[in-house]
């Protein structure tokens, strides 16, 4: 569920509906309410491989939002350690499939590959920035976390975690939006 906020910032609710993501542009500022999961290469590489073996996943991928992130431990009294965002391009061979299969969306940092800017216009997906370098203020919108799957990959294993105002900027749209090219583009006018 998306709502429209002063200033042109969306308050965005997981799980995402397409009509959700084609309400957001390349460029757009949002506030992320809900439940999202965590994954990084190894993770990704083992969930295509179930998705490749027709077998069933840790969580449902239909409509989830997917934070490339390895968060530290927590400290006393904290669900969660320091969760800074991770590069994105990483995860570029296994999120075509991902996002094939229903993921809605993803939160990183980076470029992505033309085959997942492919994938998020052919399937309806979209890709958040997150503030790379504010991994300690971004836990503080963090409510819980916990290990779903993967527990031997440390802090790569798969998360489920629920935020709370996690401020982010949409990347790739739908529609071909990239506001890496766009806002380059922009400011040398």
């Amino acid at each position: 569920m998306i709502d429209r906020l002063e200033n042109g910032v969306f308050r965005v609710e997981t799980p995402l509906s397409t009509e959700d993501v084609k309400t957001l542009s390349a460029g757009d500022r949002v506030i992320l309410y809900g439940v999202i999961y965590t994954a990084r290469d190894e993770a990704h590489r083992r969930l295509v491989g179930l998705l490749q073996d027709s077998n069933d996943l840790p969580f449902e991928l239909r409509g989830q939002v997917i934070y490339y992130v390895g968060p530290t431990p927590a400290r006393p009294g904290r669900p969660i350690g320091s969760a800074g965002p991770t590069t994105s391009y990483r995860m570029d061979p296994y999120a075509p499939e991902l996002i094939a299969h229903g993921l809605k969306g993803m939160i990183g940092k980076g470029r992505r590959s033309n085959a997942v800017k492919d994938a998020i216009k052919r399937y309806k997906a979209v890709y958040f920035a997150a503030l790379g370098g504010a991994g300690a203020l971004i836990s503080k919108n963090i409510l819980s976390a916990r290990v779903i799957a993967y527990p031997e990959l440390g802090p790569e294993a798969i998360y489920r975690m629920e935020v709370e105002g996690l401020g982010l900027v949409v990347i790739n749209d739908i529609h071909g939006g990239d506001l890496y090219t766009d806002g380059v583009k922009e400011y040398r006018k």
